[in-house]
Order: structure tokens, then C-alpha cells, then sequence
């Protein structure tokens, strides 16, 4: 079996086949983690003006590039230059959000979409609707370069396997053919549990595929890993099939880290990342070292909120690695202060996404997996939410201007039967809750 020649194939993949692959993919990734363990090796103080050199040439570059910029630049009489000297200049400039973005479009873009290699990323809806935003290559490759360090920093390294939960989706059949994702998680040591239900069945194959893989880092969604705990909990008390739990992907929350270190006897790590730019949180010491800020990628700022709800402090992000689609002070939605100790900047007071669960014909499923089901199956689905107050779920749907009702129609009766009440709705008919109207993809009774 496979899983026996573990120690062969990790070297292998980490020694010949990730560098053979970077090549053929035209990526360069391994330098840019050389290039990460060089800058961290440096005292805080003098990466502060580094940062504020990259904060200036990010921002010149998209002042001449980027027809978005070059207009506001102008009406703010903004002189990107004199960021070098005194980083609080960059408060001069108004803050970037989601509906900005939607607003100028390809006028944010500092070429043609068509000139280069790039990737377009989808955020979450959680504040406002869902946006798209566009990668260039090397950004790209910077932000798979920080994971990769990040991972080094706790002891992960390239030649040590990983295991992603992924969701399994209906009606698709395993196959032993090998493809380019097959490679490439040959390259990367890297393998994947698929799920879907989230009830005791779905969990015991999880952890089947955990113990017969054994991989050294688990990577997942908190709230799954944190169901798997409670059923080895309630089960055998307690079992270890793996070394690290990397969370991400929503709000890991103290109860849940508890019950996932002692039930799993693993170490739990916490990371912050988001569509727009990738990891830019990670707990780089050590698990509850708190989550330090990788201000080799970006300018982190947060700005305070006072309303009903009291007082918190909201995320602002400008990234240095993307030219292709500049974002200069962003305003994420996600709501995390920013404070300054001596070897870096780090988040605390962090409150993200939460998933829900969400009974499908009687069986639990994280919104997580919904979510996937719509965007990677059904398709033209903009943002979805489900109402759990009426006697049988209602499923709302905002379709893409191009999609057809009928169509989304057809492909979830195919999938889910009449598991729901399926309305087609606007933005404004969904219910949103709280500071900043934050969004849940689930109405609870």
C-alpha cells in the first residue's frame, strides 16, 4: 500500500518532484521562501523601513499604473513618495472596499487582463456581496511561498506529509487514474480526506482515513476538525493520528481549540488569511504565541468602530506583492486589532467567519460543503443563505446576472432531491446580523 513507503515518497516529492514541478509550471516559489527565512532573520525595527519602502513602491506603482489610482492620487494631491519617510501619510488616501471594487472593475487592473498569466480569486460574502479579485503570478507565488514557511516555522517540513479536508461532491465517482492534481500532490506531500455529512458516519470515515494516513499536518476548517474531536471524545476519550491542526477558513474559538488539542493529542496552530491576499496571520512561535502578522507581505493597519455594539477595531490591509490588482488600504470587513510588540505586529481580538451546520434530508452538513457545491457544481450561484425557521429549509439564492433560474433549478433537485424550498432572491433579502451587517450563510430558528 502506498502509505507504507511514506519516508521515500516524502523525500522524494520534497527533493525531485516539487522543484521538477515548479519548473514545468513556470512558478518559482522555493526562492521566494528563501528570500521569507532571510527577512525574518531581521530585527524588527530595521523591517519597519522596509516596509515602508515596499509601502511607497506598491503604492508609486500603482499610481502610474492603474487608471483607479492615478485618478485618486490626483484628487488627494498624493505623493507616494513621502511614504519612505512617514508610513501615517498613507492615511491621506481614502479606504478601498468591496463595493469599490466592484464599482471600478477593470479599472483598478494596472494592464490588460488579457497581457499575463493571472488568477482570479472569490471572496466570501460576509460583509456585502462577494467580489472577485485577480493575482498576478507573482503574488501567486509568494503567498504559497508563506505557507510554506509558515509551516517551516512550526516544524513542518517539505518532505513531512499533509492532509487537506476537501468536500466530496455528490454523484462523483473515485477514480485510479492518475491526473495533474494527483501530481501534484505528489510534489506538495500533500493528500485529501473528502467529506460531505458531518454525522457519526461521516465522521468515523474521516478519522479512517486520518489513522490509515497518518499524515504529520492536518489542515481543515475548525468547526470539522472540532465535530471529529467530540466523536472520538464521546467514543475512545481520546487518540492521535496526526501531530498539527492547522486552522483556517473561519474563527477557531478557545473551547474548540481545548477540545481538539486534548481529544486529538495534537498541537493546534491558528492563521489568518482571506481571498485578497492570502495567509497574513500565523501563529509563527508556536501554538497561543499569538497570531503575528507577516508584514513581509503588507501594511496592516485597524480602524476603530464605535456604535451600539461598543467598541472594535476593523482590519485594514495594503499587500505588497500583487502589481496586477494593487489594494491599497482595504478594508476586509473582518473585525482585528493591530498592536506592535518587540519582533513584530500581531492580531488579537480577531472575529471571523463562523460555519454552520445545516441538515440536508435529516443529515448534518457543514455550510462550508454547501458552499462548494454551488460554486464547483451547480454554478452561477453569486451568494446563497438558509432559512432554518420554516418547517423545511428554505435555500435563497442570488444567481449571476448570465446564469438561469431554471438551470440551478434542474442542478440542485439532481443533487439534493426537494431537500429545500428554493427561492431566487436579491443582496437586500438576506438577513444580516450585527457590526458591519455581518453575513451567515444560515438563519437559525
Amino acid at each position: 500500500m502506498i502509505w507504507s513507503f511514506k519516508p521515500v515518497l516524502g523525500w522524494f516529492g520534497a527533493i525531485i518532484a516539487y522543484p521538477i514541478a515548479e519548473r514545468l509550471e513556470k512558478r518559482d516559489i522555493l526562492t521566494k521562501r528563501g528570500e521569507l527565512r532571510n527577512y525574518y532573520t531581521i530585527a524588527f525595527d530595521a523591517r519597519k523601513q522596509i516596509m515602508r519602502t515596499r509601502l511607497a513602491e506598491i503604492a508609486g506603482y500603482a499610481g502610474v499604473n492603474s487608471p483607479y489610482y492615478k485618478d485618486l492620487f490626483k484628487t488627494h494631491k498624493f505623493e507616494p513618495e513621502l511614504l519612505r519617510k512617514d508610513s501615517a501619510y498613507l492615511e491621506a488616501l481614502p479606504y478601498l472596499t468591496k463595493d469599490i471594487v466592484r464599482e471600478q472593475g477593470n479599472r483598478l487592473l494596472t494592464s490588460d487582463i488579457n497581457s499575463q498569466r493571472c488568477y482570479k480569486m472569490k471572496t466570501g460574502g460576509s460583509t456585502g456581496r462577494a467580489a472577485h479579485f485577480i493575482y498576478d503570478q507573482d503574488a501567486v507565488d509568494y503567498s504559497a511561498a508563506v505557507t510554506l514557511y509558515a509551516r517551516e516555522r512550526i516544524g513542518k517540513k517539505k518532505h513531512m506529509f499533509e492532509l487537506h479536508f476537501a468536500s466530496r461532491f455528490p454523484n462523483e465517482a473515485p477514480s485510479n487514474k492518475w491526473t495533474k492534481e494527483g501530481w501534484k500532490e505528489l510534489a506538495m506531500n500533500r493528500s485529501n480526506v473528502y467529506f460531505s455529512r458531518m454525522d457519526a458516519i461521516g465522521l468515523e470515515e474521516m478519522w479512517e482515513a486520518i489513522s490509515v494516513r497518518r499524515p504529520h499536518l492536518v489542515h481543515g476548517h475548525p468547526s470539522t476538525i472540532y465535530a471529529l474531536a467530540c466523536q472520538i471524545k464521546n467514543g475512545r476519550e481520546r487518540a492521535n493520528a496526526f501531530e498539527v491542526f492547522e486552522s483556517s477558513g473561519e474563527l477557531l474559538e478557545r473551547y474548540q481549540r481545548d477540545v481538539i488539542s486534548e481529544a486529538l493529542q495534537c498541537v493546534v496552530i491558528d492563521r489568518y488569511g482571506l481571498a485578497e491576499f492570502g495567509i497574513i496571520g500565523y501563529e509563527l512561535n508556536g501554538p497561543d504565541s499569538g497570531l503575528q502578522i507577516l508584514d513581509s507581505e503588507g501594511w496592516p493597519e485597524s480602524v476603530q468602530l464605535d456604535d451600539e455594539f461598543g467598541t472594535a477595531h476593523e482590519l485594514v490591509f495594503t499587500g505588497f506583492r500583487n502589481r496586477f490588482m494593487p489594494l491599497l488600504r482595504y478594508r476586509t470587513g473582518d473585525l482585528a486589532k493591530v498592536i506592535e510588540q518587540q519582533d513584530g505586529l500581531y492580531l488579537t481580538e480577531v472575529v471571523g467567519r463562523i460555519h454552520d451546520i445545516v441538515p440536508i434530508n435529516g443529515i448534518p452538513h457543514p455550510t462550508h460543503y454547501i458552499m462548494d457545491v454551488l460554486d464547483h457544481r451547480i454554478g452561477g450561484v453569486q451568494e446563497f443563505q438558509i432559512d432554518l425557521r420554516a418547517p423545511k429549509p428554505i435555500l435563497r439564492i442570488v444567481r449571476e446576472s448570465d446564469a438561469l433560474e431554471e438551470q440551478i433549478r434542474e442542478k440542485i433537485a439532481l443533487i439534493w432531491g426537494d431537500a429545500f424550498v428554493l427561492q431566487f432572491v436579491y443582496h437586500d433579502e438576506f438577513i444580516r446580523v450585527g457590526r458591519n451587517q455581518k453575513f451567515r450563510h444560515v438563519v437559525q430558528p
